[in-house]
């Protein structure tokens, strides 16, 4: 063999062996019905849309991450999303595009690693699916975020998708389970309770992109479905209405005259002159509440915060079912409890540093003279 020969296949055999293996492939269904194929094995993903990347957290992925949307990198007085505040390094993370799902191909095609997936929630907002897997050449899987008391299981049929790709199945798989173990506490703490005995209540100031007044309300608020408490906001089930974001009337609220009143602290965003809590400290109308008067108004953790906060929903549960029937739930210290709750799925307590960055804090009566 020649001299020439040898030094062509000596170098030709290291080259082989820097080579990375080869990476096979395999085909998905996404929450979407879209058939996706993807690498075998995927650690370099980007999280696109409103509760994208609380996903990939709850399943301890956010490492695999290689670029944020621009909602990751704002700097605010004002937050309440558990699973960002648990990893400060975020900010810190290229960016890819804008909030809701605005994705950059430009800016995508140009961070350094590459995806190999793009995870995307809500298909139908910001950039199309399809048109962005074209423009980038990477993989785009739809994922669904629903509610989680009507919903549930698309919730966890997202998850699970999700951490089969990444491959983080053993943790979806005990997310949901944990999820499911304190919905299931707190319906059967609850589900003896006679009808004369369920207090009549409204929950007012929940945000929808972005904060509002008292008059902003969720007739499917999970955490009164999950106590069976009585929502004066809920239609009854024969109305067949759907059960969405609602904006009510002053005159509607007086009317219904709830025995307690609940206000979601995100409305504090809108300052102190117009915020739901100023409404109810001013408003003659409001006044006149029994609520109001008899001092029987409080205060939760934000149900919306770049779409809903499942975390704080389960913790908000557990405080208003503390409220309604504190022999029902004795055992219970609701700021323990929601510290417990972000510990398993974000990875930290932040309890304090969440309830800290408004003027109102949450767990709390809310003092109105």
């Amino acid at each position: 063999m020649s001299k020439l020969l040898l030094v062509l296949l000596t170098a030709l055999t290291s080259l082989c062996m820097s080579l990375p293996a080869y990476a096979g492939t395999r085909t998905i269904t996404d929450m979407a019905g879209r058939t996706v194929e993807i690498p075998d094995k995927v650690d370099r993903v980007l999280c696109s849309g409103p509760g994208c990347l609380r996903y990939l957290t709850y399943l301890q992925g956010q490492d695999l991450i290689v670029g944020v949307d621009s909602i990751e990198k704002r700097k605010s007085r004002f937050d309440s999303r558990p699973y960002a505040m648990a990893n400060p390094q975020f900010k810190d993370q290229p960016l890819f595009g804008e909030f809701r799902g605005h994705d950059n191909p430009e800016l995508i095609l140009s961070l350094e690693p590459q995806p190999q997936v793009i995870f995307k929630t809500f298909k139908g907002m910001g950039f199309d699916p399809d048109k962005l897997q074209e423009k980038t050449g990477i993989p785009v899987i739809c994922l669904t975020y629903s509610s989680i008391a009507t919903k549930r299981q698309l919730i966890y049929n997202s998850l699970k998708l999700m951490g089969d790709v990444v491959g983080k199945s053993e943790r979806a798989e005990k997310v949901c389970n944990f999820i499911e173990k304190n919905i299931n506490d707190l319906e059967k703490r609850t589900a003896n309770v006679p009808e004369s005995q369920r207090k009549s209540c409204y929950i007012g100031g929940i945000a929808k992109k972005g904060p509002h007044g008292f008059q902003s309300t969720e007739p499917a608020y999970p955490p009164f479905l999950f106590v069976n408490a009585k929502n004066v906001a809920c239609p009854p089930k024969e109305q067949g209405k759907p059960l969405q974001h609602a904006n009510v009337s002053k005159e509607q609220i007086v009317a219904w005259n709830p025995e307690i009143l609940f206000m979601d602290i995100s409305t504090c965003q809108l300052g102190d002159e117009a915020s739901a809590i100023n409404e109810l400290k001013t408003d003659p109308v409001y006044k006149s509440l029994d609520a109001v008067i008899n001092d029987q108004v409080y205060t939760v953790l934000p149900y919306n915060w770049y779409s809903r906060n499942y975390g704080s929903i389960i913790a908000d549960a557990f405080y208003v079912g503390k409220v309604l029937y504190p022999e029902k739930f004795a055992d219970i210290d609701p700021k323990a409890k929601a510290d417990e709750i972000y510990s398993f799925m974000v990875g930290k307590p932040v309890f304090n540093e969440m309830d800290n960055a408004f003027k109102e804090k949450a767990f709390d009566k809310l003092v109105l003279r």
